[in-house]
């Protein structure tokens, strides 16, 4: 992908391998779901979605996979389920030979969702 500058989470999908824009589609449909609060913007030039104003999830779309990042630690059952799709550090791969696992995907923004507004209570705090 040689295009920077993405201005939406649209002109960025555009320009994502063919191959790759239908579950880039899903995971964005998802987190709208999961968090309709939450706001579209392009971060560090891939899809991200914004909530209260910190960064929740950022997906990108590859030749082979999808990713999504950061990922959040979770339960014991959550981690083992993850572990299968960790792609490096805070990165979670969806291969795209692979159906999309939207129940994991919808946990993943669950997680991030509840971190985000702990961070927010804390932040009050002080």
């Amino acid at each position: 992908m040689a295009k920077t500058n993405f201005q939406s989470i649209d002109e960025y999908i555009a320009a994502c391998p063919e191959q790759a824009q239908e579950y880039l589609q899903k995971i964005r449909k998802i987190v709208k779901t999961v968090a309709p609060e939450a706001k579209e913007k392009i971060s560090y030039q891939i899809a991200c979605f914004e909530l209260n104003g910190k960064n929740l999830i950022h997906f990108a779309g590859w030749k082979s996979h999808v990713s999504m990042y950061p990922t959040p630690p979770g339960s014991e059952a959550f981690n083992k389920a993850i572990a299968k799709h960790a792609g490096g550090k805070g990165t979670t791969k969806f291969m795209l030979d692979e159906p999309l696992p939207v129940k994991l995907i919808q946990q993943i923004v669950k997680y991030r969702v509840a971190d985000n507004l702990e961070s927010q209570k804390k932040e009050k705090i002080k």
